[in-house]
């Protein structure tokens, strides 16, 4: 009898005689052992909970900063293009004729009559008021002539935007309004050359609907200049002041608002995603007291069976548990690793959506400056047929004002071609491919990146492409790429005294007959230098002040997806950047 307790265990039976010498010691062992197995699953319960707070904390805080860092980016490409807007409002106004006749000769009619025309273009700018001020800061013209708070007659000579305007010729001021007494973004422009200045522009900039929606929205968001004073603010009492102190349990999130010496601060509090943390805990905990409850009941049982069943027995019954147990692990590894693939690909979308954005943001003010010429145009154009009309005989100039309409129509396409193409650029992707045209994605990538390349005066030499050339991509996703490599080369030209970006079309088949399409753009700048080279296509590896480094690495991507691939040749001395898409050609 004591070798059969010896293979079954400590617990002697109970139907036995066995243990009757030593009362007490097999209750203290079992005892014991309890005791101990409870301290355990205690410690490990603590651990698992602990660390799932922690997981989930993380996991929220990094979802909170992807979804806040995407709405700080759209604000601070809303606030640069509302800004370039006016300036380029404000451009166009200091050499308007009749500002230029206004100011040279001003008559109490003259000034009215400007008025009227300031209040019209500001109804279709979208600025606050515009204004027109002599050289001596007395201003003639207000967009706001009709209202109480008029600013014509006042006098602006101790504003600094006046001065800087009429000694630099340009001048920007974030302040207080002496008159209407609500802050706003003062752009100004001086009339007529240096050294015989007539006056100055100036466009009152008011942001109240944007720091609104700020606040409807939710969160903190204020913009800071470059002394780290709060200009724009979704909460007014910070105006003017500094930047308050980060407090704890709050995430900031900082953009750059490009063309301004702006910041914009977004601060997120972070208390929801630690109250999402801890009822993931609790309810984890709820979830596990009745598996370790079912587990101590299972273990009572065996320890029961343990003291009957012969080894045999319990050794398979064990193998059987440990199966079943793994079984579970693995399951529920599978479906985590399922559904972190899934939140995968829907970040990697958002992350080429918000590449996208960004790369849009790029290109808005030099959109807004092709739109602006038209408009100027159909503007010269209008105003000429209408004196044309106004003569006692207008019938010998009825075909020349024939001409301006039909002109007008052409700028009016135009406009409508290149806002057509910038709604296609902004929207999201289906994420597939078929058979597009290479030429329309082409024109599009050429029509949103014109700007900047005649801005710096970049030569773009390219093939004339066939219109029926078709090949295997998605539309939108193929113009982000081809806007990524021309952004790029036009940006290496920086400071270049012969800036060119040369654009090439080459066909080839491969060994299983397939028929290929290459386009290369390449660029005379400084090329690619060979520690950069090396790792071309790693995230977050960029030579730009303000750059993500994503944009290669998005568009490898891209072209990884649809079947091709995207490359760059390996630098050489005396050689600019060269990269190379490669695109199946479709049947």
């Amino acid at each position: 009898m004591a070798e059969q307790k010896a293979v079954c265990g400590p617990v002697p039976d109970p139907a036995s005689g066995d243990g009757a010498s030593r009362p007490g010691a097999g209750r203290r062992a079992p005892g014991l052992r309890r005791a101990l197995i409870a301290a355990v699953a205690l410690v490990a319960l603590v651990i698992a909970l602990t660390e799932i707070y922690r997981l989930s904390a993380e996991r929220g805080s990094a979802h909170l900063a992807a979804t806040g860092r995407a709405t700080a980016q759209a604000r601070a490409s809303g606030l640069a293009s509302e800004v370039a807007h006016q300036r380029a409002v404000v451009a166009i106004l200091a050499g308007d004729r009749d500002v230029i006749e206004a100011l040279s000769a001003p008559t109490e009619t003259r000034g009215q009559a400007l008025s009227e025309k300031l209040e019209r273009l500001r109804d279709a700018a979208g600025g606050s008021v515009l204004y027109i001020v002599s050289d001596d800061g007395t201003a003639l013209a207000a967009s706001n002539w009709n209202e109480p708070d008029s600013f014509r007659g006042s006098n602006y000579r101790f504003r600094s935007y006046f001065s800087d305007a009429m000694q630099s010729g340009a001048g920007v001021e974030y302040a207080l309004g002496s008159v209407s007494r609500r802050p706003g973004l003062y752009l100004s422009q001086r009339v007529g050359p240096e050294g015989a200045a007539l006056g100055a522009v100036i466009d009152k900039v008011d942001f109240a609907e944007t720091e609104a929606a700020w606040q409807r929205s939710g969160g903190h968001t204020v913009v800071v200049d470059a002394s780290g004073r709060v200009t724009l603010t979704s909460e007014p009492g910070l105006r003017f002041g500094p930047l308050p102190a980060l407090d704890e349990g709050r995430l900031r999130l900082v953009e750059p608002v490009a063309g301004t010496p702006w910041t914009l601060v977004m601060t997120l509090s972070l208390s929801e995603v630690r109250r999402q943390a801890m009822m993931n805990t609790v309810m984890a905990g709820l979830g596990l007291l009745p598996l370790l409850s079912g587990l101590g009941y299972f273990l009572r049982r065996r320890r029961r069976a343990l003291a009957r069943a012969r080894a045999e027995l319990t050794y398979r019954q064990d193998l059987e548990r440990e199966v079943a147990a793994r079984t579970r692990e693995l399951s529920g590894e599978i479906r985590e690793r399922v559904d972190a693939e899934k939140r995968l690909a829907e970040m990697q979308g958002r992350l080429v959506q918000a590449n996208r954005l960004a790369t849009l943001g790029q290109v808005t003010a030099g959109v807004a400056h092709e739109v602006n010429q038209p408009l100027a145009t159909i503007r010269l154009l209008a105003e000429n047929g209408q004196a044309m009309l106004a003569a006692p005989d207008p019938a010998p100039a009825l075909p020349e004002v024939a001409g301006n309409l039909d002109q007008i129509v052409r700028m009016c396409e135009r406009i409508q071609t290149i806002t057509s193409e910038l709604r296609g650029f902004s929207r999201k992707a289906g994420g597939g491919h078929e058979a597009v045209s290479f030429a329309e994605a082409w024109e599009a990538s050429l029509l949103l990146s014109a700007s900047r390349r005649a801005a710096d005066r970049v030569r773009l030499i390219a093939p004339d492409i066939p219109p029926g050339l078709r090949v295997m991509a998605e539309k939108v996703r193929l113009e982000q790429v081809l806007v990524n490599l021309l952004q790029n080369a036009h940006e290496a030209l920086h400071d270049r005294p012969d800036p060119e970006i040369r654009v090439t079309l080459s066909r080839s088949t491969d060994a299983a007959g397939a028929r290929w399409i290459t386009c290369t753009v390449a660029d005379n700048g400084p090329g690619l230098a060979p520690e950069v080279a090396g790792n071309l296509f790693s995230p977050f590896l960029t030579t730009k002040a303000q750059g993500l480094g994503l944009g290669l690495v998005i568009s490898q991507g891209i072209m990884r997806d649809f079947g091709g691939r995207l490359r760059a040749d390996p630098p050489g001395p005396g050689r600019g950047a060269r990269f190379h898409i490669d695109l199946r050609e479709a049947d």
